[in-house]
């Protein structure tokens, strides 16, 4: 019986204890997220800044940076050849 309570006692104790798992960090559509830190050490995440300008303007005086959105696909054609064109001599 008292192996059947003390198992109860840390099972509910590891079950309250567990800290909750961020689902997803990133997101939204834009290419630069401002991470901002909160009291009690959480964190929020806002992904919705087209440039690092408007961002680092945003994080000024708080407790947050600005980083480009890993999870953004910025896939573009090719400018130009893929390899490096020699030069002409005169």
């Amino acid at each position: 019986m008292m192996r059947v309570l003390a198992l109860a006692i840390l099972t509910t104790l590891t079950v309250l204890a567990a800290a909750p798992a961020d689902a997803q960090t990133y997101g939204g559509g834009g290419p630069v997220c401002l991470e901002y830190y909160q009291w009690g050490g959480s964190r929020s995440v806002d992904c919705s800044y087209s440039s690092m300008a408007q961002c680092q303007a945003t994080a000024s005086g708080l407790s947050a940076t600005c980083s480009l959105n890993p999870y953004l696909s910025n896939a573009q054609a090719p400018r130009g050849p893929a390899y490096r064109q020699p030069r002409r001599s005169y």
